[in-house]
């Protein structure tokens, strides 16, 4: 029979139990959380800026700059008023480096469709909206 020392099998437990740890802290940020995408295919540029980080990127057709949150909400609600939501729905959600988060989705408004990508950052363990892009998808 293999004998082990008490350090070595400290070691090895250790190393086959790291990765179950690490994948359990990673699940507890991994939801994003519903509101965002609600307030997205409702237009709810006031619910949505809750989770926009100090400054974000935002990249609207012919508009991309990084924004402080407040500018980031004006440029939004004036892009919702003329491209008035119909729908969204998410195709896609992963994480990213450093426990970021992503989601892209299709947003669907009275003047067409458009592709939205989200990267969230968490800043303990709260949810904030880093970028936030908007791509004007070609009609079929």
């Amino acid at each position: 029979m293999l004998k082990i020392n008490s350090f070595k099998r400290t070691i090895l437990l250790t190393i086959l139990l790291l990765p179950m740890l690490v994948k359990i802290n990673a699940s507890a940020q991994s939801d994003i959380p519903q509101a965002m995408f609600d307030a997205l295919k409702s237009g709810n540029t006031a619910e949505l800026s809750k989770y926009f980080n100090s400054s974000i990127e935002l990249s609207i057709p012919g508009q991309q700059e990084i924004y402080s949150k407040q500018q980031a909400e004006l440029i939004l609600k004036n892009f919702f008023a003329k491209h008035v939501p119909a729908g969204f729905t998410v195709v896609h959600k992963g994480g990213g480096n450093e426990g970021s988060q992503y989601a892209i989705g299709n947003l669907t408004t009275s003047s067409g469709k458009y592709r939205v990508t989200m990267l969230i950052k968490y800043k303990e363990n709260k949810p904030y909206i880093h970028q936030l892009l908007f791509d004007e998808e070609d009609a079929d």
